[in-house]
């Protein structure tokens, strides 16, 4: 193909809602080649095979300065055989203390959104774009958001879930490589190509968000509906 009609390509497949993470450039959303600053004695991040090995490279990794003022790693929470995988934004100060993802208000108020459509969070896995907590709770930088981006794209495929819900435009961000407002793309189903394998994906709002603008509730009503109705498209089990 032609460079011309290569990138028609990938602009029909981003209009239908088809995202490829593993193609040539443009379209090169998560194959960040920039390993500068890892730890050369651990394995190289294609040679990860479990949460365990994924979270020892990213606490000794060196790609920027937000571990010198985290308290923890954080990596991921609940079942890894998980259907469903969700990913929010970054950890707060509850999560930075205890190491886990949605914890005090944020991790209730989920709870209860999951509860409303007959689902324990146990039987999910959570996540985050990165994995440790930025200064003072600042909104993640662009460059800290692609460079985090290298460790979600490993942890997709170790969990290899069903289905993937991105909560927060950081999440969005990370994924997509996307600006957009989440108020004209939230519960709307897309498809991202990993690795030769196809998730269906939405993004919807984070529950710190919805604490901050319960307001925004009823919305997320409607995208915790579509995701029950896509569980059942599916045929999954929860």
């Amino acid at each position: 193909m032609t460079n011309i009609s290569i990138n028609s390509y990938i602009k029909f497949l981003k209009n239908i809602g088809i995202y490829s993470f593993l193609q040539d450039q443009p379209n090169n959303y998560f194959n960040i080649n920039d390993n500068k600053g890892l730890n050369k004695n651990l394995s190289t991040i294609e040679e990860i095979k479990s949460i365990d090995d994924l979270k020892s490279y990213i606490k000794n990794s060196e790609i920027c300065n937000l571990k010198k003022t985290a308290i923890n790693t954080v990596v991921g929470d609940g079942n890894e055989n998980a259907n469903i995988m969700l990913i929010g934004e970054a950890p707060g100060a509850e999560e930075d203390k205890v190491g886990k993802p949605f914890q005090g208000d944020v991790g209730s108020l989920l709870n209860k959104m999951l509860l409303a459509i007959n689902i324990k969070r146990e039987k999910l896995y959570v996540t985050y774009a990165l994995n440790f907590r930025p200064p003072e709770d600042r909104k993640p930088l662009g460059h800290e958001i692609r460079k985090y981006s290298e460790f979600l794209k490993e942890h997709i495929s170790i969990i290899d879930p069903k289905i993937i819900i991105l909560m927060g435009s950081t999440a969005m961000e990370a994924v997509f490589r996307s600006n957009e407002k989440i108020s004209e793309t939230r519960g709307k189903w897309k498809e991202i190509i990993l690795k030769n394998k196809t998730y269906p994906i939405m993004v919807t709002f984070s529950p710190s968000y919805l604490l901050r603008f319960p307001d925004k509730k009823k919305f997320s009503w409607e995208d915790l509906k579509n995701l029950r109705q896509k569980i059942g498209d599916l045929k999954i089990n929860i």
